[in-house]
């Protein structure tokens, strides 16, 4: 259990962080330091190579770049979970995967309910079918021995199944027009990385580079960049005949502190800087902030638990072991907390446009608030003291 007590000691902690950044982000936006706020993130960098060469605004290069970091350690910990983790049983992911489908399906439907009269809004469906793991693991680590470690694996698995759902549905739906020259090179790294993989090559340094030569080819494609991340994860060896050290566990190790207390923090320092003046009661009543809003309070809670209810009473899964109905209930309203996700989805579905004057922005703050705050209520309610080792 020792490799599920880091991740968890990661995500709590990295959830910690996420809060900071967000409420500096918001001070940022708010106060005089807007102005140097905004202008830093048009800030433009460029990195070329000869004639050839990127040059992206601030913001871009922490969406498109740093968050393909994030999806590629996503796609290791899939992977690792498939081969050899909670994954790996059917009868252990089938009440996370059935409340996952729940927590996508719910969500989508209300939001498309307030937005099917307007086309261009109707694009940010997806936005409330996010889970932030990091900012969920994080309130649930606040109970400590309170809740079981059976819930938390629950929570766990659900998230990183929310994740496939996520990368699914960007590639399926968020896509823009395709370049076949760029394609083309992606398709050529894959069949690089193919080899690499089936030929037992143990240089990591050999998969990063041919995985960061996709990462461009994928950007320049109009399939959105963060998909090559997950893709190159998936060739990552999980073990090499006769050497018990693992390029997959290992890369997966030195890339979780990164994420959990730099990247996921930054990404949230650059996308939650959202604008309060000005914002008022019949913005935030506007169907694009109550389908989000409401999506992710009600949506998430609805979903999860009522298609974990209808799953365990036709025995197609079981209460995780110790866990009552009020501790997965409270576990489903957990869920509601989008925050990163929802926001980078956001993002992908308006284009970083302010087209709805922040309040796209704002439901997902207030839709996630109100979801850690009630889950964390019932939990510590329904929950009592325990003793348990992760070890």
């Amino acid at each position: 259990m020792s490799n599920i007590k880091e991740f968890l000691k990661h995500e709590a902690s990295g959830g910690v962080l996420l809060m900071i950044a967000t409420i500096l982000a918001l001070v940022c936006q708010n106060t005089f330091l807007s102005e140097f706020y905004n202008e830093f993130l048009k800030t433009k960098f460029t990195i070329s190579f000869g004639d050839i060469g990127l040059s992206k605004a601030l913001i871009l290069w922490v969406n498109d770049g740093l968050m393909a970091v994030f999806f590629f350690l996503v796609g290791l910990e899939l992977k690792r979970e498939v081969l050899e983790g909670e994954l790996r049983n059917p009868s252990q992911i089938a009440l996370p995967a059935i409340a996952a489908a729940g927590g996508v399906i719910v969500p989508a439907l209300i939001f498309y309910i307030f937005t099917a009269d307007d086309s261009f809004a109707l694009k940010g469906w997806a936005i409330p079918t996010a889970t932030d793991i990091a900012f969920a693991l994080g309130i649930l680590s606040l109970l400590g021995s309170r809740v079981p470690t059976s819930l938390k694996i629950f929570l766990m698995t659900l998230a990183i199944i929310d994740d496939l759902c996520a990368i699914i549905i960007i590639a399926l739906f968020y896509t823009s027009e395709l370049s076949v020259l760029s394609l083309g090179i992606s398709s050529l790294c894959l069949i690089a990385l193919f080899a690499l993989n089936r030929y037992g090559v143990k240089s990591k340094a050999a998969y990063l580079l041919v995985g960061a030569i996709m990462w461009v080819a994928v950007l320049k494609s109009g399939v959105h960049a963060t998909l090559a991340g997950v893709v190159a994860a998936f060739f990552i060896p999980l073990s090499f005949k006769n050497n018990p050290k693992s390029m997959l566990k290992e890369i997966e190790h030195d890339l979780h502190s990164w994420v959990a207390f730099a990247i996921l923090p930054i990404f949230a320092f650059v996308n939650a800087g959202i604008a309060l003046k000005g914002v008022g009661l019949n913005e935030i009543l506007s169907p694009v902030a109550l389908g989000t809003a409401l999506g992710l309070f009600i949506g998430k809670q609805l979903g999860v638990f009522g298609f974990s209810f209808v799953a365990i009473k036709f025995k197609m899964a079981k209460l995780p072991d110790g866990v009552n109905w009020a501790q997965l209930y409270g576990v489903a309203i957990l869920c509601g907390v989008g925050f990163t996700m929802s926001l980078f989805v956001n993002g992908l579905a308006y284009n970083d446009t302010d087209a709805f004057a922040y309040t796209d922005k704002l439901a997902i703050l207030i839709g996630s608030v109100i979801s850690g705050v009630i889950g964390f209520v019932i939990l510590r309610v329904f929950s009592s003291e325990r003793k348990e080792n992760l070890d």
